[in-house]
Order: C-alpha cells, then structure tokens, then sequence
C-alpha cells in the first residue's frame, strides 16, 4: 500500500472534524513536515480561522515522531485533548494504519494528591497534620469546596482540577494538591500505587503525542530534572505568550509572610539553635522591608544584603537540620517535614540568588496596596528576581536535539518575525552560524478578507494622551463611538484604573448601553453576558486583550484607550531596555515598542473571529498616526482598512449596526 500523502491526510482530518481546508492550512501543513523531516526550525503566523491545530496535528502525526504540543490557555489544551486529536487520530487511522495515543500533563498541584485528601495537611501552628474537612465549616463556601471534592475522589479518573465543574477556589485546591517540591513520592506515599500525576506522567511516557502547558515547557527547560518524556519534535502553540511564560517560571519572590510561613513549619522539626537562628533573620528581613525602598535595586542596600545573607544562612542551617533530626511525636512525619523543607528551601534559593547577584538578573521591590483602600501592611512588600532576558535560556534549552515548531496569530510584527525570533534567543533569519540554530518564518495569512471586514481608525484629532492624565476628550469620542455602534463593545484599556474610570464615567453618561468591568464577575460570566446582549459593552485590561472570542454581532467595536507601551517605572521592562541601548540598539524599539505592538496585534484580532464579522478597531492615541514608530506598530495590525476621518467612522459604525439590527430581528 503506497504511503498517503499529506493532502489527503489533511483533508481526512478537516472532514472528521468538520471543518473547510483552507490554502493558508495547506501551506503550513507542509512547512510543518518539512521542518520536521529537516530537524530544523519554524516560525508560522497563522491568523484567526487558518485550523492551525490540524496545520501542525497531521503532518506531526503522519511523521510517526514523538511530539510534546506546549499551549498558553486551558482552552486550547481541552480543544486539542477532547476534540482534535480524537478525531483526527480516528480519521487518520485508517489511512495510517495505525492509532497513535496521546496525553496530557500538567505540574503536580494540578492533580488531586491523595495523601493530602485523606490524611490531612500541615498546619504551620501545630505540631504534625490536621484535617481540613472538619475544621471547615460545612456551611462555608471553603467547606463545601472541600466536600465536593471529597466526593469527586470518588469518580473522577485523572484527579485533574480542569475536569472539575463546577470549580472551586483556590484556597480549597491547595487544600487537596500539593507542589513537586512538597511531593513525598511515590515510592514513599502510602498513595502512590494510586497517585494521579504519577499515573499522568505514566501516560504521557507511553504517548505519541504529550499536551502540556507553557509553564511545565519552561520547568522542564530551566530545572534540568527532566518532566517531560523524551521527543523529536516541540510545537509551541500560542507562541506570542512563550517568553512571558518562561519569565514567569523564571522569577523568585521574597516576602515576610513567605519567610514567617517557613519559620513556623520547621520550628519544631529543628534543633532550637538552627529554629531561633532562622527567626532571628526573618524578624531582621520583615524590618527593612517595612522602609521605602526604590523599584529596581542596581544595588543591594547594604543592610539589605546583610539581612539576605543572614536568611540565607539561617535556612541552610535549618535545611541541614531537617536532613537530621526526627521526631516520631509529629503525626506523619515525613509529609510535615517534606512541606517544611519546601518553603525553607523556597527562601534560601531565592536570597541566596539575590545576594548572588549576577549582572543576568533584574531586583526588585515591590509593595502590593491590600484592596479596599485598607492601611499599609508590611506583609505586602517582596523582593523579586527575574532574568534580564530569557533569550539565552530558550536558545540552549529549546532549539537543541530537536525540530522546534511556533505558531500564533502574532508573530510578525512589523513586517518580519526577527523581533519575536531575537525575543526567543533566535539570530536574524537567514544568519549563517555554527552554534545558531537555522529557522524559517512563514505567515500562512488568513482566511478573513480583513480590508473588506474592518476598519482600523486613529483619533488622530485627540489630545496625546499623558501618563495618569486626565482624558475627557477621549471619553468624549469613546461615549459616541459607542452610541453610534448601538453598543457592541469591547474596551481594551492599559490600566485597570483607566478602565474604571472609563466605566464609571460612561455608565452615568450612555445607562441605556451596559458597560460590564473587568473584576466585577468572573471572566467567563463577563465574556458570557457580552456575547448575550448586543447592547452590552466590556471594559478590562491585559487578559481581555487576548482572552475574548466573541464572533458575531456582539462585537463590532474594539477600542483601545492608548497604546499599550509598559509603565515606564517597569523594572524588568525598564532593565531590558538599557541593557539594549548599552549594547548600542534601540532599547524602545527591541522592548517597549515590540511589547505594545504584539498585545496591539493581539488586541485587533479580538475583532473579526468568523467570515460575516463586521467592525472597527479604533485606537484612541494620536501618537499611531503621529510618531515615527506608528507605521511599525501599524505593520503589526491585521490589514484592515485605514482612515482617521472619524465623520466616516461614525457612519460607517452606524450602517453596521443597522445592518445587524436588521439581522437580529428578522
């Protein structure tokens, strides 16, 4: 039997799932296999509607390699676990002949851990474990969580939290999981025969084809304890959201309640000498923590390093110590002293970097205000430390004994993809190299004729917009934009207090349109009631700008208040770009205008999610007309058509509306 070819396989594949093959799908189903049958790299742009899924799932499937598929969201990760690949692997067997399995996996605190559910977790004040079950009141929302999931252990077959519905809070999951570092093992836990992230990773070893996330991706990259099986080919989907990631995992905290939380838990599994040495630091640390202190520290305060030092030394002492002493009166033992040892571990790596202090990494001191307008409290003070870049990491870890795939919507910008390659530790493409890994960009287009389907108008007749200002010419055009779109709208702020403001204004300005605010329900009710009431706007700021599929009529109108440039007190953004500009670049261009141009990119696709979608992406800031680096940001934005004639824009929303009125009543 002759070997299928990838169109035929493709095309099984669309069927199955029943969807419509697209030339820009074909066009990166065959880049996918070439770069894979190459071992060597690739970049896809593939806009909203291409089936990118089933443009990297066939041509990885039909190659027979084993693949890890790494995802920002949940959704997708759900979309390619319950939907695509069950499909496509049923399509595709016959022609295959063979089925290949696939998996998902997830850190440790996303599954249940038994050991925890059934005897009990550590309480910091007392001596050995206690049972949250009883001490939960069974009337409070935190005990009702908590016999749920009781009664979920029963049934469910993965332990995993996505697979409960409805879901709980936070504070009633990390009741039940724990993380790896606080992991008794398998091979130790009374669970273990029946332990659900053991039995995930078991799963994924057997896989051909291993769903994970971006973080578990960047954990498996940067601890060097390998949690992922072994594979020839990576995809990276939702790719524009990677370095972001990456930088996460990447980062340490320092708090006084962190350091409190550590003292207490090894307290009395230590020796007292090792238990008074340790809260002697944390007592020191919480002190200079309580001063005003600046954002980024170049430098550690003098007073501040000796305080680090003596954390630091005060938590090797007691790491030391809990490898010694035992103490059978704590009631099981070993899990109390696994937690202990976690959070003092935590501390020490994270002073000990810190004091450390490599020129790769950015300090700084960060005071979370408590919500509500509450006084001070020196429980809301951390350190941070964060990589200068991850470029470096990802060029070692990522693009190394295997095919690397990346694929977004936005990864162009600007017209090429070297700014998001030199973000992931990529050299200009083309560049010739022996120590640089070879890759290849191709933007696939998109199946949406977006010059005939929106409009991307500047306000080039506002005010410049000015950090913190006062913008009423802005709300101004924001309130008649709104009216003449009969709603419709979708907000995208660059400050949460931007769009509180905006909301607080608008409500008492336009009642007969609700304005939804970000905060104020859950993301998915806001998302929910949006898509349900046409008349309904939804104001927010980061996650709306890439979290919201909304086709249709209920979406017709995406504004963004400004450009979307990070805060100019950014100490991570603010580092990255000096140290481009010492290296004689352009640090705006390499950071700050990369980073509003990609959320920008991201923003303007919320608007057209299916062929009939019709609307405007207006962007309330001169400065996209104005500045020298607007046409680069323009260059980013799907290709819709251009204009600053606001009379063409109101009309032209107007005729919209009407069309969909007409549509909604007939």
């Amino acid at each position: 039997m002759t070997k299928p070819s990838l169109p035929e396989l493709l095309h099984a594949a669309v069927t199955a799932v029943g969807g419509t093959e697209r030339p820009g799908q074909v066009t990166m189903a065959e880049a996918v296999a070439e770069a894979i049958d190459d071992s060597s790299h690739l970049l896809v742009q593939a806009g909203t509607g291409t089936g990118k899924s089933l443009g990297y799932l066939v041509p990885a499937l039909a190659q027979g390699e084993r693949v890890v598929v790494a995802t920002a969201t949940l959704a997708l990760q759900r979309q390619l676990v319950e939907r695509d690949l069950p499909r496509t692997v049923d399509a595709l067997h016959p022609l295959l002949r063979r089925r290949p399995d696939f998996a998902m996996l997830k850190g440790r605190s996303n599954y249940l851990c038994l050991h925890r559910l059934h005897e009990g977790m550590p309480q910091d004040e007392e001596d050995g474990l206690f049972d949250q079950f009883e001490a939960a009141a069974p009337t409070s929302k935190l005990g009702q969580d908590l016999l749920r999931l009781r009664d979920w252990s029963d049934e469910t077959e993965t332990g995993d939290r996505d697979d409960l519905t409805p879901g709980v809070s936070d504070r009633a999951w990390a009741q039940v999981s724990v993380s790896s570092r606080e992991c008794l093992g398998a091979t130790k836990c009374a669970y273990g025969a029946e332990c659900f992230a053991e039995m995930s990773r078991e799963r994924a070893k057997l896989a051909e084809v291993v769903v994970t996330n971006h973080a578990l991706l960047a954990i498996d990259a940067i601890e060097g304890a390998p949690v992922l099986p072994q594979h020839e080919v990576l995809i990276v989907d939702e790719a524009h959201e990677l370095v972001s990631r990456v930088t996460g995992v990447a980062t340490g905290e320092l708090s006084p309640g962190q350091v409190n939380r550590a003292v207490r838990r090894a307290a009395k599994l230590v020796n007292e000498k090792a238990a008074d040495q340790l809260q002697t630091a944390a007592e020191g640390f919480e002190r200079l923590m309580e001063l005003a202190l600046p954002g980024r520290l170049e430098e550690i305060p003098e007073d501040l390093g000796y305080a680090l030092m003596a954390l630091r030394d005060a938590a090797r002492t007691v790491i030391s110590a809990l490898g010694t002493t035992r103490d059978k009166s704590v009631q099981d033992e070993d899990a109390v002293r696994k937690q202990a040892l976690a959070s003092v571990e935590s501390v020490h790596d994270v002073a000990e970097r810190i004091t450390n202090g490599s020129e790769w990494d950015v300090v700084w001191y960060e005071r979370h205000e408590p919500r509500g307008g509450s006084a001070y409290r020196p429980s809301g003070a951390s350190l941070r430390v964060a990589p200068m870049s991850v470029s470096g990491l990802l060029r070692e870890k990522l693009f190394t004994d295997r095919s690397v795939v990346l694929t977004s919507a936005t990864l162009k910008l600007g017209g090429d993809f070297n700014g998001v390659g030199a973000s992931l530790g990529l050299a200009p493409e083309g560049t010739e190299g022996d120590d640089l890994p070879q890759w290849k960009g191709v933007d696939v287009g998109s199946p949406f004729d977006y010059p005939r389907q929106g409009i991307l108008y500047v306000a080039k007749h506002l005010s410049r917009p000015a950090r913190d200002g006062d913008r009423k010419d802005m709300l101004e055009e924001l309130t008649e934009l709104i009216q003449c779109a009969g709603g419709r709208t979708l907000g995208l702020f660059s400050s949460m207090r931007a769009a509180q403001l905006a909301a607080e204004e608008l409500r008492s300005r336009i009642p007969e349109f609700p304005i939804l605010l970000q905060g104020e329900e859950t993301l998915g009710e806001l998302i929910k009631n949006f898509a349900a009431d046409p008349k309904t706007c939804l104001f927010g700021t980061l996650s709306l700008w890439q979290g919201v599929d909304v086709p249709g009529p209920s979406c017709q109108l995406v504004v963004m208040d400004k450009i979307p440039f990070p805060r100019p007190d950014d100490p991570l953004m603010s580092a990255r770009q000096k140290a481009v500009e010492d290296a004689g670049g352009n640090g705006f261009m390499a950071v700050a205008a990369t980073h509003a141009a990609l959320l920008m990119a991201q923003g303007a696709g919320r608007l057209v999610r299916a062929s009939g979608d019709r609307g405007v992406v207006a962007v309330l800031d001169q400065r996209l007309a104005t500045a020298r680096y607007g046409s680069y940001l323009k260059a980013s934005l799907p290709d819709f058509w251009y204009t600053t004639d606001r009379n063409q824009v109101r009309k032209s929303l107007a005729a919209i509306n009407e069309a969909a009125q007409k549509t909604e009543t007939s």
